[in-house]
């Protein structure tokens, strides 16, 4: 892959991160293929709304808790399987494989605390870094894998 391609966007509030997973989950491969996407950031910086938004914008109806305690919230949304995960109360990588790890790799991956598992940076197609701005958020979007530039790619307009 050649450089990686980033983009900056400017989140002033909870509405403007919930645009950008509308805006991502547009730009999604279609249902079937796997697709990871890490969100990293310290406690409240936005990745669970960011996860949220993705997820009802793939046309989940109803809540979509934060996996904090369960560490994996599965979804089967016309046709697309997608996996929620939180790995921030992961001690050791190999924890993973209770929660049936290897089964995911056909899906869609949202993994909030990615670092957790540092291994999962070379599966990835996208790493988003969400962090505090004033009173707003930042988002920094990485691409990590040609998939990860065909989805920054097509969204042109990222705001």
């Amino acid at each position: 892959m050649a450089k990686p391609l980033t983009v900056t966007i400017e989140l002033p509030d909870a509405a403007a991160t919930e645009r950008l997973g509308q805006q991502l989950a547009a730009h999604l491969p279609a249902a079937g293929v796997a697709c990871v996407i890490l969100l990293q950031g310290e406690l409240g910086a936005g990745k669970s709304t960011l996860a949220r938004s993705l997820i009802q914008s793939l046309g989940h109806e109803g809540a979509v808790p934060s996996p904090t305690y369960t560490l994996l919230e599965p979804y089967n949304i016309s046709g697309h399987r997608v996996y929620h995960a939180d790995l921030y109360r992961i001690g050791d990588p190999e924890e993973l494989e209770y929660l049936g790890w290897s089964d995911l790799h056909d899906a869609l991956l949202l993994v909030e605390w990615p670092e957790r598992a540092p291994d999962l940076i070379q599966a990835a197609d996208l790493e988003i870094k969400l962090g505090f701005d004033g009173e707003g958020r930042r988002a920094q979007i990485k691409s990590l894998s040609p998939r990860g530039e065909a989805i920054l790619a097509a969204g042109r307009d990222w705001s």
